[in-house]
């Protein structure tokens, strides 16, 4: 039987056996987790050998290496995101993640086309 681990603060427990590490994140950017973060989220996730999922409320889990299946969370500002990593790497790929969904996206300063 397959061990779960819910962690709502960095814990490496479970990460050498091969287990999920979890970890839950509020979007702050006030226009959601949209293309520009999503596409820098798949990006990382694919730089690691190890499965992502991203969960969040009443919605189905969605495969963290797509941008497709990412766009079907609809996550506006103040959504919680179960972040779950599973394999080899698994704590380093977290980190990476977290730190992209952290990141603060500044779409008012561009120019316009």
């Amino acid at each position: 039987m397959r061990k779960k681990f819910e962690f709502r603060n960095w814990d490496l427990i479970g990460t050498m056996t091969g287990e999920s590490i979890r970890k839950t994140v509020c979007i702050t950017n006030p226009q959601g987790f949209h293309m520009r973060p999503m596409a820098a989220f798949v990006e990382a996730a694919n730089r690691y050998p190890c499965a992502v999922t991203v969960a969040r409320e009443g919605v189905p889990p969605a495969n963290g290496k797509s941008i497709l299946a990412l766009m079907g969370l609809v996550a506006v500002q103040g959504t919680e995101l179960i972040i779950e990593v599973t394999g080899p790497r698994a704590a380093e790929a977290l980190q990476a993640l977290i730190g992209v969904l952290q990141h603060t996206y500044d779409d008012e300063h561009e120019p316009a086309v």
